[in-house]
C-alpha cells in the first residue's frame, strides 16, 4: 500500500472568497468543482509530506498550511499589493528557507516559503 496524495480541506462559507484569494495570490487553478467543494492545483506534482511539530520555529506558531513556491519575494510582494495581512515577516530563516506567513479569508495560517538554493 502505497499514500498517493494528501489534500487539505479548508472549511468556508464562502468557497467564491477563498477560491479567489488562492487564486490571486498563488495562481491555482480550478480542477473540480462540485457547487459544494471546489479544488485548486497548480498542476505540479510533489511529495506527500505531513509535518507534525510543537511550534513553527523561531518561536512561530504552527501554521495550518505550509505552502512552497518558486519564488517566495514575488509571492510576498503580491500579497502585499492585495493588501493582505501580513503576521509574520518575510524572513530568511537559519534553517535555510526563506518564509512569511499570512492568514487566508478563512483565518488559517499560512507558511509561505522558498528553499534557499544556494
Amino acid at each position: 500500500m502505497t499514500v498517493l496524495r494528501i489534500v487539505s480541506n479548508i472549511r468556508t462559507s464562502s468557497i467564491d472568497d477563498v477560491r479567489q484569494f488562492y487564486e490571486r495570490l498563488f495562481g491555482l487553478d480550478v480542477v473540480m468543482d462540485h457547487g459544494w467543494l471546489l479544488t485548486l492545483s497548480s498542476g505540479e506534482k510533489a511529495l506527500t509530506q505531513v509535518a507534525i511539530a510543537i511550534e513553527g520555529g523561531s518561536g512561530t506558531p504552527v501554521p495550518d498550511l505550509s505552502i512552497e513556491v518558486s519564488n517566495v519575494d514575488e509571492i510576498y510582494q503580491r500579497a502585499k499589493s492585495l493588501g493582505l495581512n501580513i503576521v509574520y515577516d518575510l524572513t530568511d530563516e537559519p534553517w535555510g528557507v526563506r518564509r512569511f506567513y499570512l492568514s487566508d479569508p478563512t483565518g488559517k495560517l499560512l507558511n509561505v516559503l522558498s528553499h534557499n538554493r544556494g
